[in-house]
């Protein structure tokens, strides 16, 4: 059975490129949020479900879902969103399982997302990673791939968990500094993991 390690970090920290490289070291990765995209806008029973939950308007005419719309309307309004969260997350929470089952030929798989909580917290994680970056080149970064105003950028990470309480839940930590090489710490991790997974 492949271990299952989680990993995560702020926008901007450079998760995603820590899994390119562990993607590109044969390593499976799942993309909890983009999976999450997807099924909203492609699983039936959801859409249905989402349709009673906010309306009609929640999907555009060609079948999208109407993200800023559905923004709007949660943000601000917790119960709502807990709502929309609780018919969310039990879908991806199957389609993450049926992938790992797929995806057995490793010795560990990765499950990248934005929020998550310590190994064993309620969740299916042998192992957790916290990919750091300092705010400020967190913030560079995000403007030039985004173009995103800084008070934008400042506001959704004011909106994410800070990075103290990320390093709690933290069983390994990526420095993605720009100071400390990142390619020799993904390498050795990736070591690690396989030598914990054997």
């Amino acid at each position: 059975m492949s271990k299952v390690i989680g990993i995560t970090g702020g926008i901007g920290s450079g998760k995603s490129l820590v899994c390119k490289v562990f993607s590109v070291l044969g390593i499976p990765i799942y993309e909890a949020d983009a999976r999450a995209k997807y099924l909203i806008s492609h699983d039936q029973l959801l859409k249905k479900s989402i349709i009673e939950l906010l309306g009609e308007q929640a999907y555009l005419a060609s079948g999208d879902y109407n993200r800023a719309w559905v923004a709007s309307q949660v943000f601000g309004n917790p119960i709502l969103l807990s709502k929309l969260n609780a018919l969310v997350h039990p879908k991806v929470r199957q389609d993450a399982t049926d992938w790992i089952q797929r995806n057995q030929q490793t010795s560990f798989v990765l499950y990248e997302a934005a929020l998550m909580k310590a190994a064993g917290d309620g969740n299916t994680f042998d192992k957790v990673i916290v990919v750091n970056a300092p705010v400020d080149l967190r913030i560079q970064r995000i403007k030039v791939r985004d173009q995103r105003s800084e008070a934008e950028i400042r506001a959704i990470i004011e909106r994410q968990i800070s990075e103290e309480e990320r390093r709690k839940i933290a069983d390994f930590t990526i420095e993605n500094d720009e100071k400390q090489p990142l390619l020799p710490q993904i390498l050795d991790l990736y070591e690690k993991l396989q030598v914990e997974s054997d």
